[in-house]
This record gives C-alpha cells, structure tokens and sequence, in this order.
C-alpha cells in the first residue's frame, strides 16, 4: 500500500491550476503534513525540453502535427525519467500539477486527431502499467470555461519555454473546447477523479471559494483529515 498521498491537479490551459495548486499546498503544511510537490512537463529535463520545443512551434515539426501516439511518449518518457528515484513515504503528500490525464486529453483533441480512434486507454496502459508510474489517489479537475481560460493564459507572461506568447495548444480554441469536453467525458468514467466545478452564472467563482470546494472534496473522500 502507497505511503504516500498523491493528487493531481488537472484542467484545460488557464484554468487556475497553478493558484490552486499553492493553495492546496498551503491548506496541507497548515494541518501538519509533509508535501512534496511536482509540475509536468519539467522543461529543464532532456524529455521535457523537448516536449517544450514541440509546445512553442519554433522548430520545423511542432505538438499539433505530430501523431498522438508518438507526442504521448514524449510526456510520458518526462515523467518517467523523473520517477526514477522516486522513494514512497518520504512526503506526507505529493501534488503534481499535470500528470498522465493531461497526456489522456491532449493527445486525442488536437485538430489532426479529428476523426481518429481515442487513445486515452492506450496511455493509461502507457504511463500507470508500461512506465509503472504511481496512480493519484485523486485528480482534481478543474472545470472553467473556455473565456475564462483564455483569459487567464493571457495573463501568464513570459514563460521560458515559450516566451511571451501562447504554446501551440494555448492557442487554439478549437483544441482547448474539445479538452474541456474530453475531460468530463474521460472524469465520468473514473470515481477517482473528481470536477470541481469553478463556473457560477456563467462567472468564474473566486480563489477562496474554489479553494473551500477543494478542501471539502478531499474531506469528503477521506484524503484529509482536520486535525
């Protein structure tokens, strides 16, 4: 049995992820746990570098032209590479912002996957058996419009890996309309992933309200207990 407690945080581009990520973290060292924390692709490593240059469109071949299957290998062989040294139970918790869904989703809704067979069982079989990569024992997807998102990423700034602008997926409307449509569907299929829903009357709710959605979830499955 997994000593330590994975969650993974999960949602299309700009949906608040990294925000909420801290504050989970945050919420975690307050009731006493250790947390060790982790955010895929690692575009310092040599397998992320490389989804980095795919992500930014600068080279010839870019992420939205190249076969699922092979763009899947790239995320999965960053993660991968960096689990192996991982060691169970030396955190209380590990959080990882993006991990094998994100690669689930993407990989099967850019516009040259249009019409092909999903491959989302195939990734899983990939990265959680092939790869062994340890399961979450939950992922919190965080469900927000597409206006919201987008508005978000506008807000991102200057990011190493891309510069100033938007990744090739960030970009597209098209793709991240089909994410978030690929994510509830892949999300009603699994019990352990669960949606939290950050939309209200059509406004995006606010930090602290989301965060409380999220900690009466993970109160709710029994990941954490208020000491």
């Amino acid at each position: 049995m997994a000593k330590t407690k994975i969650i993974a945080i999960e949602g299309i581009d700009g949906s608040g992820k990294s925000v909420q990520f801290e504050r989970l973290r945050f919420l975690l060292i307050s009731l006493g746990y250790s947390v060790a924390v982790r955010s895929y692709p690692m575009y310092d490593s040599f397998f992320g570098s490389q989804v980095g240059n795919l992500l930014s469109g600068n080279d010839a071949i870019d992420a939205v032209n190249v076969d699922g299957k092979s763009m899947a290998l790239w995320f999965a062989l960053d993660r991968w590479d960096s689990f192996k040294g991982y060691t169970d139970g030396e955190s209380d918790f590990l959080l990882i912002n993006r991990y094998v869904l994100s690669n689930a989703v993407y990989q099967n809704i850019r516009d040259c996957d249009v019409g092909k067979p999903d491959i989302s069982d195939w990734i899983f079989d990939l990265e959680y058996n092939r790869f062994a990569l340890p399961r979450p024992d939950v992922t919190l997807l965080f469900d927000v419009s597409e206006a919201s998102a987008s508005e978000n990423v506008d807000k991102k700034g200057f990011r190493e890996y891309v510069g100033d602008k938007k990744d090739v997926y960030e970009a597209s409307v098209g793709i991240q309309q089909r994410a978030r449509r690929m994510y509830i569907k892949i999300a009603q299929k699994y019990d352990d992933i669960a949606v939290i829903d950050c939309m209200t009357n059509g406004r995006l709710r606010g930090i602290d309200e989301i965060a409380d959605m999220v900690k009466n979830e993970l109160l709710r499955r029994g990941i954490i207990k208020l000491l």
